[in-house]
Protein backbone atom coordinates (compact mmCIF):
# COMPACT_ATOMS: atom_id res chain seq x y z
CA UNK A 1 0.00 0.00 0.00
CA UNK A 2 1.28 3.42 -0.88
CA UNK A 3 2.35 5.62 2.00
CA UNK A 4 -0.39 8.21 1.59
CA UNK A 5 -3.63 9.30 3.24
CA UNK A 6 -4.97 5.74 3.04
CA UNK A 7 -2.10 4.24 5.03
CA UNK A 8 -2.40 7.07 7.56
CA UNK A 9 -6.14 6.37 7.83
CA UNK A 10 -5.53 2.64 8.36
CA UNK A 11 -2.95 3.43 11.06
CA UNK A 12 -5.43 5.75 12.76
CA UNK A 13 -8.18 3.10 12.62
CA UNK A 14 -5.77 0.50 14.01
CA UNK A 15 -5.00 2.84 16.92
CA UNK A 16 -8.70 3.37 17.67
CA UNK A 17 -9.36 -0.38 17.58
CA UNK A 18 -6.45 -1.09 19.93
CA UNK A 19 -7.68 1.61 22.31
CA UNK A 20 -11.22 0.23 22.26
CA UNK A 21 -10.24 -3.43 22.58
CA UNK A 22 -6.82 -3.90 24.21
CA UNK A 23 -5.37 -7.26 23.26
CA UNK A 24 -7.34 -7.46 20.01
CA UNK A 25 -5.99 -10.01 17.52
CA UNK A 26 -4.89 -8.48 14.20
CA UNK A 27 -4.28 -10.76 11.27
CA UNK A 28 -3.77 -10.20 7.54
CA UNK A 29 -6.05 -12.39 5.43
CA UNK A 30 -6.92 -12.82 1.77
CA UNK A 31 -3.47 -12.07 0.34
CA UNK A 32 -3.34 -12.03 -3.46
CA UNK A 33 -1.19 -10.65 -6.26
CA UNK A 34 -3.15 -7.40 -6.42
CA UNK A 35 -3.00 -7.02 -2.61
CA UNK A 36 0.12 -8.78 -1.31
CA UNK A 37 -0.27 -7.28 2.18
CA UNK A 38 -3.74 -8.78 2.51
CA UNK A 39 -6.68 -7.34 4.42
CA UNK A 40 -6.19 -6.45 8.09
CA UNK A 41 -8.78 -8.23 10.22
CA UNK A 42 -9.42 -7.54 13.89
CA UNK A 43 -10.91 -10.16 16.21
CA UNK A 44 -11.75 -10.66 19.85
CA UNK A 45 -14.16 -13.46 20.71
CA UNK A 46 -14.93 -13.46 16.98
CA UNK A 47 -14.41 -11.14 14.04
CA UNK A 48 -14.92 -7.45 14.84
CA UNK A 49 -14.07 -5.82 11.52
CA UNK A 50 -11.92 -5.75 8.40
CA UNK A 51 -10.10 -2.74 6.96
CA UNK A 52 -9.81 -2.68 3.17
CA UNK A 53 -7.96 -0.10 1.11
CA UNK A 54 -9.28 1.01 -2.27
CA UNK A 55 -8.10 3.66 -4.71
CA UNK A 56 -10.57 6.26 -3.42
CA UNK A 57 -11.42 5.10 0.10
CA UNK A 58 -10.72 2.98 3.14
CA UNK A 59 -13.61 0.65 4.01
CA UNK A 60 -14.12 -0.61 7.56
CA UNK A 61 -16.60 -3.48 7.55
CA UNK A 62 -18.09 -4.65 10.84
CA UNK A 63 -18.93 -8.35 10.70
CA UNK A 64 -22.10 -7.99 12.81
CA UNK A 65 -22.72 -4.31 12.10
CA UNK A 66 -26.44 -4.75 11.45
CA UNK A 67 -26.81 -5.80 15.10
CA UNK A 68 -24.96 -2.77 16.50
CA UNK A 69 -26.46 0.49 17.65
CA UNK A 70 -24.82 3.35 15.77
CA UNK A 71 -26.04 6.52 17.48
CA UNK A 72 -23.39 8.68 15.77
CA UNK A 73 -24.43 7.43 12.33
CA UNK A 74 -20.96 6.25 11.30
CA UNK A 75 -22.22 3.45 9.04
CA UNK A 76 -22.57 4.77 5.50
CA UNK A 77 -22.12 1.66 3.34
CA UNK A 78 -23.57 -1.86 3.09
CA UNK A 79 -26.65 -0.47 4.82
CA UNK A 80 -28.91 -3.04 3.18
CA UNK A 81 -26.68 -6.03 3.95
CA UNK A 82 -28.26 -8.65 6.18
CA UNK A 83 -25.49 -8.91 8.76
CA UNK A 84 -22.64 -6.52 8.15
CA UNK A 85 -22.35 -2.74 7.93
CA UNK A 86 -19.46 -0.62 6.72
CA UNK A 87 -17.91 2.82 7.00
CA UNK A 88 -16.40 4.25 3.82
CA UNK A 89 -13.76 6.87 4.58
CA UNK A 90 -12.62 9.14 1.74
CA UNK A 91 -9.59 11.41 1.75
CA UNK A 92 -11.56 14.50 2.80
CA UNK A 93 -13.50 12.67 5.55
CA UNK A 94 -12.70 12.92 9.24
CA UNK A 95 -13.64 9.90 11.33
CA UNK A 96 -15.14 10.64 14.76
CA UNK A 97 -12.63 8.71 16.88
CA UNK A 98 -14.72 8.64 20.06
CA UNK A 99 -17.79 7.34 18.22
CA UNK A 100 -15.66 4.76 16.35
CA UNK A 101 -14.11 3.52 19.61
CA UNK A 102 -17.61 3.14 21.10
CA UNK A 103 -18.72 1.20 18.00
CA UNK A 104 -15.76 -1.19 18.35
CA UNK A 105 -16.57 -1.67 22.05
CA UNK A 106 -20.18 -2.50 21.13
CA UNK A 107 -18.92 -5.04 18.57
CA UNK A 108 -16.68 -6.72 21.13
CA UNK A 109 -19.51 -6.79 23.66
CA UNK A 110 -21.79 -8.41 21.07
CA UNK A 111 -19.12 -11.04 20.32
CA UNK A 112 -18.63 -11.79 24.02
CA UNK A 113 -22.44 -11.75 24.49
Amino acid sequence: MANDWRSETVDSIRGFINEAAPGVDEEAKWRKASNPDGVPTFSRSGLICTVETYKDKVKVTFAKGASLEDPAGLFNASLDAGTRRAIDIHESDELDGDAFIELVRRAVSLNEG
